[in-house]
Order: structure tokens, then sequence, then C-alpha cells
């Protein structure tokens, strides 16, 4: 099931980020599909609720008085309700997501002023984003070299990347390689090219395990929101096999200990 098709209670229901668009678009298929038990018609409250904090009034209003099942929402918003506890927590939740072709959008742009052969390396959030695996706001897209900087042609165009940046929201941020397990230079994928510029995505093991070594929660929720996808043995197998640098470091160590136990209630592998 794609995210844009998800039903409601999956796309809100443990994810740190949900796009506007689509929980607006969720709730409109939760009503019409007439699944309207005590519960769900307070997750559609919340949800308009949310959706009135982020996009403002004005838009909501617009938004109902396009929608089919306008009518309906209004009325499930108005109650009347026995017991008014919740979903607090999503209305912090919403954003406008990055979206895979927003990306794209950015690096075709930047290769039209890009005058020579320039390979890429994507990583992060970022390389989930454009391979459809992870669904979040992100104002980064993480470059990785093996000569530990932006190329000079994407480097030296500092007007270029503030404009794009305030048009696009993105900017394109050097990552240090020395945070990735060791090979992962061989083990970028092909993904695209565009003008001069090629483009490879460091592999989504590659980056889960850079990630579980990080302090920073919105790592730890990327992990959790890929892990789905990765097979749990594969990645303790590479643990073992392609962070020994990363695992010898204590603090770096213990972030990785920390987050294991999180996703997976035991001890990080030995």
């Amino acid at each position: 099931m794609s995210v844009t098709t998800k039903d409601l209670w999956s796309l809100t229901w443990g994810n740190p980020q949900v796009d506007a668009t689509d929980l607006a678009s969720a709730v409109e298929r939760q009503v019409i599909s007439e699944d309207l038990d005590y519960r769900s018609r307070l997750l559609v409250r919340d949800s308009v609720q949310a959706l009135r904090r982020y996009w403002g009034e004005e838009r909501v209003a617009a938004w109902l008085a396009n929608s089919s099942v306008g009518h309906e929402i209004e009325a499930i918003c108005k109650g009347p309700w026995d017991d008014d506890r919740g979903f607090g927590s999503l209305a912090s939740r919403v954003v406008d997501v990055t979206k895979p072709e927003t990306i794209r959008q950015f690096i075709r742009e930047l290769s039209l002023n890009v005058h020579g052969p320039v390979r890429l390396g994507i990583g992060g959030s970022a390389a989930l984003i454009l391979r459809d695996q992870l669904v979040r706001k992100t104002d980064d897209v993480d470059v990785v070299d093996v000569v530990d900087e932006l190329p000079a042609p994407i480097r030296n165009q500092h007007a270029l990347l503030e404009q794009l940046a305030s048009r696009y929201g993105l900017s394109p941020t050097h990552f240090q390689r020395h945070y990735l397990p060791a090979g992962w230079e061989n083990r970028l994928q092909y993904f695209d090219t565009y003008g001069q510029v090629r483009i490879y995505l460091v592999d989504t093991y590659d980056i889960a395990l850079g990630k579980l070594f990080s302090a920073r929660s919105k790592d730890l929720d990327d992990i959790r929101m890929v892990m789905p996808q990765l097979d749990k043995s594969v990645l303790a197998q590479k643990l073992r096999e392609t962070a020994h640098a990363l695992l010898s470091a204590r603090d770096l160590r213990h972030h990785a200990e920390r987050n294991w136990y999180i996703l997976f209630g035991e001890a990080l592998p030995a």
C-alpha cells in the first residue's frame, strides 16, 4: 500500500511525521468507507483539527467545500463526544513531507548549471525518500564522497544554491564518510543521470547502520520507519562485518546499543 493510499489509521499510527495532503485524503477515504466507529470519528475530528492548525481555517474551509464528503466530515467534527480524549500528538506531527519528485526537480535544475561530469553519491534520508522507503520532511540532500567535500562545480555556485534552497527547501550538504560502514563506496547503486550529473545512492543497509550509531532521535525514527522493509538478520550480519571502526568508538557504540535495544528489545549483536 502506497503512502498516499493508506487508510487513516495506518497513516497516522506511530509515524513521526504525517503529510498534510495525505492526511486530508485519508480523512476523505475514511468517511467514504463508512468505517466510522467512535474512535475513528475521534481520529477524523483530530485530523481536521491538526489540519486547521497547520493549514489555517481558510485553506481547510476551501478543502471541505470542494470535497465530496465535506459536509459529512464537518458533521463528524461536531460530535457529540462522550469521551473527549483523542489524538493530541497528531497536530504536532503534520508537515509537508519532501516528495521524491521534489528532490529530482532540485537535482535537475542544479544539473543545468553544472558544466562538466560530476558523480554524486547521495545518502541519508534523501536517498531513502528517492527510493520511496521513507516519508518525511528533510532540508538536506546528503552528499557523500571519498574526498570528503562537495564537488567544486556544485560547491562554488553559492548564489544558485541559495536560490534553490529558498525555492525547494533543499540544500546539498556534505556528509562525513567515516560515519558509514566500511566498503560503502563499493555498494553504491546507480540511480539516474541528469545532464552531466550521475547520481548514485548509498545502500539502504549502509544508511540504516550509519543512523544506528547516531544520537539523534530523527535518525532512530528513520530506522523505525525503514526497518519493516529490511531483514534484521542481514542488518546484524552487516553490523558485524562492516562496522568495526564505528563499534570501536565508545560514544558511537553506546548510541548503537541504545538504538538496537529500542528497535528490537535485545542487546547489540556481539
